[in-house]
């Protein structure tokens, strides 16, 4: 079936059934995962799906109605409905299409490669993962490992007359193994997704990730309740900042309900914080050639030296705050409307090594673990759960677990002192060690 052709014809119809203007989002995907644990296969799931969302004006009123039967019958039905819906909503001015027919252009996407691959060998891969994770003499016991695939194409066509499409692909593997000592029992996992086969880590790399996970934190010990400085493992990175992500979400802003929603070109963090959002990065996990409207994505700088740069919009948010879409409509599935969402986040890194921002520290946290929601975009306040090293005298000394660090997003954000260099681009969060100079630590 010609899904292009499919799209195009079904925006037609939903202009002959009454709609002013309509969008036709359609989507085809495929998904293998395989599932081992003590060196025997648990499951194999292999499935393919596709399915359609109607999203229509009728006097800026909108509607939206989807399914995933592409007979005739159910098409034209769950248009008909997608009406119906329409006119039984409130108008709204920023109810519009966009008509902007570009398109970014993005290499590596998507490997032909991935499928070509034995299902032999890619059972193989999990089985060999774990089995390395597992000859780590520290490690007890295996809670699984596994390899999974991916593939979808996205197509989308409009009344403006837009009609666009991509195809991507990723691929994974992973393991999670349990280390013990006495009464002790430590989980740890590690995972590695890229969209080419070629680029995945290595097993072993992989699997000795997990396993120092997993035997690190073993034998820790509480520290008082005190100020200190915390460093910012790049896992981590992600839980503190997301907050600070959601507060730039253009929607939130117009609603009042950022802790930014005043600030922009004003100085809101240190000047060592540079967040950018690319959707357009060769290989990126989140990378697309045009978001979920169409809008071709692009990249944005969020906050520069501390400065905030950009908000993110899509088409509707940005035509109720006087501005154009960033290329930031994201998008669940053909069963979801547009919203608003990053693509591929990275922090500009610094200059520090992460032995030098460790050596560099007299007391504190190396943040490894992280519970809560981070930053609260809403009021900017943090709080959450806390584990990880704690540093005396420049050296790591022990690890620390059942720890609460707290602080308000103003003081964090201006308190970061030294920007690592150890950033994994290939995360779609990609963040390198951080140190913030001072926060509240919770112990005994």
């Amino acid at each position: 079936m010609n899904y292009k052709d499919l799209t195009v014809k079904l925006v037609n119809k939903c202009l002959k059934f009454g709609a002013d203007d309509a969008e036709v989002y359609l989507q085809s995907t495929r998904n293998l995962s395989i599932q081992v644990l003590n060196n025997e296969i648990e499951t194999i799931e292999e499935a393919s799906s596709h399915g359609v969302g109607f999203r229509v004006f009728v006097d800026n009123k909108m509607g939206f109605s989807h399914c995933n039967d592409f007979s005739n019958k159910a098409l034209e039905a769950t248009i008909k409905k997608a009406i119906a819906f329409a006119r039984l909503t409130s108008p709204d001015e920023s109810n519009i299409l966009t008509d902007d027919k570009g398109i970014s252009d993005i290499e590596g996407l998507f490997d032909p490669a991935i499928a070509t691959v034995s299902m032999e060998e890619k059972i193989a891969m999990a089985i060999e993962l774990e089995k390395l994770a597992l000859s780590d003499h520290r490690i007890s016991k295996s809670s699984g490992s596994g390899f999974s695939e991916s593939e979808t194409e996205v197509f989308i066509a409009n009344s403006t007359g837009l009609v666009k499409s991509y195809k991507s692909g990723a691929c994974g593997i992973g393991v999670s193994v349990v280390a013990e000592k006495g009464d002790q029992k430590n989980t740890g996992g590690e995972y590695c997704s890229r969209r080419q086969f070629s680029d995945l880590k290595k097993p072993g790399e992989v699997a000795a990730k997990a396993a120092q996970k997993a035997y690190e934190m073993l034998d820790p010990r509480m520290i008082r309740t005190q100020k200190a400085a915390v460093i910012f493992d790049p896992d981590v990175g992600r839980s503190l900042l997301g907050g600070v992500i959601g507060a730039l979400n253009g929607e939130r802003v117009l609603q009042g309900a950022s802790f930014l929603k005043d600030s922009m070109n004003e100085k809101v963090a240190s000047e060592l914080l540079t967040i950018i959002d690319d959707g357009t990065k060769e290989k990126g996990m989140a990378s697309a050639p045009f978001d979920g409207e169409g809008v071709p994505t692009q990249k944005n700088t969020l906050i520069e030296n501390g400065l905030v740069k950009s908000f993110i919009y899509n088409t509707s948010a940005a035509r109720r705050a006087g501005t154009v879409s960033t290329g930031n409509a994201s998008r669940r599935g053909f069963t979801s409307l547009p919203g608003i969402g990053t693509h591929n986040v990275y922090l500009l890194p610094g200059k520090h090594t992460r032995n030098e921002i460790i050596a560099s520290t007299e007391r504190g946290l190396l943040l490894k673990g992280l519970t809560g929601y981070g930053i609260n975009s809403v009021n900017g306040n943090f709080s959450g759960g806390a584990s990880g090293f704690w540093i005396e005298d420049g050296k790591i000394s022990h690890p620390v677990k059942g720890l609460t660090i707290a602080g308000k997003a103003s003081d964090i954000l201006n308190d970061i002192d030294m920007m690592g260099t150890d950033i994994d681009m290939n995360d779609t969060f990609a963040s390198p060690t951080f140190r913030v100079r001072e926060m509240q630590i919770g112990g005994e």
